[in-house]
């Protein structure tokens, strides 16, 4: 197969580092992110089918092994952008993953683990794979180095029972975020309900039953950067990234009545960095000759959202430098 090589948000000199992929030495595109690393390497094909998956997952060259947890949103009823069950299967029972998801913050048809599983099986997915809701049971904390906001990351008290984490994500717009990728699906997604309180509150409460309570947008976005960094340093080299990017609109899969998408999908990403990997989807985004892209950047840019991955690399979580490989 060909690989088609394009760069963004790298440096000309980059090119020439050890360590970056090139066309005469293909193999170093399977290296494993390391922070030590000034690029990473974004795979992409814009067919968005279920074979496109598997190829994109074994491009990456890491395997999933023993207990695999595939997180993914189960989206919230009466929604219809989230990730299509029969596009996932072949990839989830590939790596015998188990569906994960944790109840909402907010006060919908998923704030219950009875109300989530009956969602998750009104969309199809406990047809395809085991579900779990890992907050059923109660919670855990994983230990934050360094967070200027949060303490720990509050998650699904069964998450870590699992060896090995696919963060198996819809890229497309959120009201709060600005987007929603990887970063949001392993920091929001993995948390408990009342972990997912603690990150919007930027660590002001840990507790989802007494209202909502909102932090200042800045402090929110690097709060889910400091609890994606927590799931990534608790998963080591046992955790990878794949978005899909289609059913593009402004609304995350959380709301109920999501704003049609207004422009054209893009096709499946996936990489070893989750900031690689959003900046990845959000350039090809602004990049794209569908004017449609207006409304969705203007959602991205509104609620500042790239500053959760300037601050996600800034604590470590990966790099904005990346090189796209197109398998198509």
């Amino acid at each position: 197969m060909k690989l088609k090589f394009l760069t963004s948000s790298i440096p000309a000199f980059c090119l020439m580092i050890a360590g970056c992929a090139n066309a005469n030495n293909p193999s170093n595109v399977n290296d494993a992110f390391s922070a030590k690393k000034d690029t990473s390497i974004v795979y992409m094909t814009s067919r968005i089918t279920p074979d496109a998956i598997v190829e994109l997952y074994n491009q990456l060259g890491r395997e999933a092994k023993g207990k695999v947890a595939v997180k993914i949103s189960t989206g919230e009823p009466g929604g219809h952008n989230f990730l299509n069950p029969q596009l996932i299967a072949p990839f989830v029972k590939l790596v015998n993953g188990t569906i994960v998801e944790c109840n909402t913050a907010y006060a919908g048809k998923r704030y219950t683990a009875e109300d989530h599983i009956k969602a998750a099986e009104d969309h199809g997915f406990t047809a395809i794979a085991p579900v779990e809701i890992m907050d059923a049971s109660g919670e855990v904390k994983l230990p934050i180095e360094g967070g200027k906001h949060l303490k720990y990351d509050i998650v699904g008290a069964t998450y870590p029972d699992y060896d090995f984490t696919v963060i198996l994500s819809h890229f497309k717009g959120h009201a709060m975020g600005g987007f929603g990728g990887a970063v949001k699906n392993m920091s929001i997604g993995i948390a408990s309900g009342n972990g997912k309180m603690y990150i919007h509150s930027a660590g002001a409460t840990e507790s989802r039953e007494g209202g909502w309570k909102a932090a200042e947008q800045d402090d929110f976005l690097e709060s889910m950067a400091e609890a994606a960094k927590s799931v990534a340093d608790h998963a080591g080299d046992n955790i990878l990234y794949i978005s899909v990017a289609n059913n593009l609109s402004v609304d995350c899969d959380c709301n109920s009545h999501p704003e049609d998408p207004k422009m054209h999908d893009i096709g499946i990403l996936a990489s070893l960095d989750p900031i690689a990997l959003d900046k990845a989807c959000t350039d090809l985004v602004r990049n794209s000759e569908d004017h449609g892209k207006v409304h969705l950047i203007e959602r991205i840019d509104s609620r500042h959202g790239m500053h959760t991955l300037d601050y996600g690399e800034e604590i470590g979580l990966g790099t904005q430098n990346y090189k796209l490989v197109k398998i198509d």
